[in-house]
């Protein structure tokens, strides 16, 4: 008589050997084909490019940010040193570092970098996740893009090249600090001073969400004394000289907050007693310029790396139902697995093809702010300019709540392993991608924002209009209907008086603004199927 084997021979081996060799770029046809489609005539330069980056992204990098992610890992913050100085050190692991030297090295920001080179490699580096890379990045190219239209001292063009094309190897991060304890989102509730003492402005005040805390500069929101207009200034974290004294300019770390996603990430409470500010742009302009430069750039992100993050769970979930077997066959064979896969994958791909067509809508406008509407420009690039700032918000509401929702669903797929954080990568994904639902204007703001906009716009711009533009090439049934529901509820005056009727019009704009952008993202999917490659 035969006994089975009491020491459980059974591995992973077999699934984890093909997780550690996947390219991100080489080993998936359909990001090819997308880059091939939407970079045009840079395509090759930009398949190049990706293909090199992708064997750090998917391995070296794929591993320092695992790595990094682990508990004892975590960042933390030194206020002084052994000699009673205050230092305000944020001590990050090695691996951290290493990746963060890395990456910033490849000058994604440089003028040499071609938008969509920038893209796809975002993209990639994305798809590991937070990691103290995705922040950074998008609070720099944020960054990069407000100086770039308004730099006009000698600080200011020096900080700018710093970030852009780097000093002697060193690149530059940048970071965004707005929010306030009294509301993130509320940013014309700042209480942070701006005093323009003798020829140099200085800040006073504290700032409650500070993430990417280690940066070498930051855009700050502050009011100008005397003044209730939002400006923006650039704010060094040390003057020159400094930096390696650990002298820093005027401000303390108070305190790093302790949040469930993006960990690997410090969060801070600042307080300003007198740091020097650069100011950029016009004193009374500030909050238009935060919304409409820095912040589409951090939605535009959140978008993006909501649809890298779903690109990873979907690959990974499918290959590992291929291999694990339960009651006497693969478990991707079962008719509900199967069904959730194919969802896994649809979701992956049509938000990966909404993010890349929302891009190259963007890049075809043009000015300091692409999304401000001048009344004296042609009707068309007004609704041009108005398509894309619509889309940049509905991308960031939608794409972030479909994140959280199928890395869920992934996570599912792998049962009582899915939730293993030494097993697979996609709980750390899945945590971040909650944070990211929050980052850059909760769910509730943006709804709110999107209706006002377009009932403001109805005198030059009717809502079924604009929905006909955005869905031009869908299904016409489809178009009709979503066009008449944004029509009536466009037509209400606002969503804030408190009413029985008010909470049932809103929990239909919620619903109606994610299908919409549903549709426009299955109309980039079926743009790109249709290119032959």
């Amino acid at each position: 008589m035969s006994f089975p084997n009491r020491d459980n021979p059974y591995n992973f081996d077999a699934f984890i050997g093909w997780r550690n060799n996947v390219d991100y770029y080489a080993d998936d046809p359909f990001l090819q084909k997308l880059v091939r489609h939407f970079a045009g005539d840079d395509w090759p330069n930009v398949d190049t490019a990706a293909r090199k980056l992708s064997r750090q992204a998917s391995f070296r990098w794929r591993d320092l940010a695992d790595r990094a992610a682990r508990p004892e890992n975590s960042p933390y913050l030194l206020q002084y040193d052994g000699h009673n100085h205050r230092i305000d050190r944020i001590v990050r692991p090695l691996e951290t570092v290493l990746m963060e030297e890395e990456v910033f090295a490849e000058a994604l920001f440089s003028r040499k970098t071609s938008p969509w080179e920038r893209l796809v490699k975002m993209f990639l580096i994305y798809q590991n996740g937070e990691a103290c890379i995705a922040c950074p990045l998008t609070c720099t190219e944020g960054l990069v893009a407000i100086l770039e239209a308004f730099a006009d001292t000698d600080e200011t063009k020096q900080i700018l090249a710093h970030c852009r094309e780097g000093i002697d190897g060193d690149f530059a991060i940048g970071a965004q600090y707005l929010s306030e304890i009294q509301g993130g989102s509320d940013v014309p509730a700042n209480l942070l001073e701006a005093v323009q003492e003798g020829t140099t402005w200085r800040l006073y005040g504290t700032k409650f969400f500070c993430s990417a805390t280690h940066a070498d500069y930051a855009l700050v929101t502050a009011k100008p004394r005397g003044s209730q207009s939002i400006a923006t200034f650039v704010v060094p974290a040390w003057l020159p000289g400094n930096k390696a004294r650990e002298i820093r300019n005027g401000h303390t770390i108070d305190r790093l907050k302790w949040k469930m996603g993006t960990t690997e990430l410090t969060t801070g409470e600042m307080t300003f007693r007198g740091a020097v500010a650069y100011p950029i742009g016009p004193l009374d302009r500030g909050m238009a310029h935060v919304v409409g430069i820095v912040l589409t750039y951090s939605r535009l992100t959140v978008g993006l790396s909501a649809a890298a993050s779903m690109t990873r769970a979907a690959r990974e979930a499918l290959r590992y139902a291929e291999f694990r077997s339960a009651f006497g066959r693969p478990i991707h064979q079962f008719p509900m697995v199967a069904g959730q896969l194919a969802d896994l994958e649809h979701s992956a791909k049509r938000s990966t093809a909404g993010a890349f067509k929302l891009y190259s809508q963007f890049l075809q406008l043009d000015g300091k702010n692409k999304l401000s509407i001048n009344p004296e420009e042609r009707p068309p690039v007004q609704q041009q300019r108005f398509n894309a700032r619509e889309l940049v918000m509905l991308q960031k509401i939608t794409a972030s709540r479909d994140a959280v929702d199928q890395l869920r669903l992934a996570m599912s797929i792998f049962g009582g392993h899915g939730v293993m954080e030494d097993f697979s990568s996609l709980p750390r994904l899945y945590r971040d991608g909650v944070v990211n639902e929050l980052w850059e204007g909760p769910r509730n703001v943006l709804l709110d924002q999107i209706h006002r906009d377009l009932h403001r716009a109805k005198p030059w711009y009717e809502p079924a209009e604009f929905v006909h533009n955005l869905l031009a090439g869908a299904d016409t049934a489809l178009v009709t209907d979503l066009a008449a529901e944004v029509e009536k509820i466009a037509t209400l005056p606002s969503l804030t008086e408190e009413n029985p009727a008010m909470r049932t019009a809103c929990r239909e704009w919620d619903n109606l603004c994610h299908r919409l952008f549903h549709a426009y993202q299955d109309l980039a999917l079926a743009e790109v199927n249709q290119v032959e490659f």
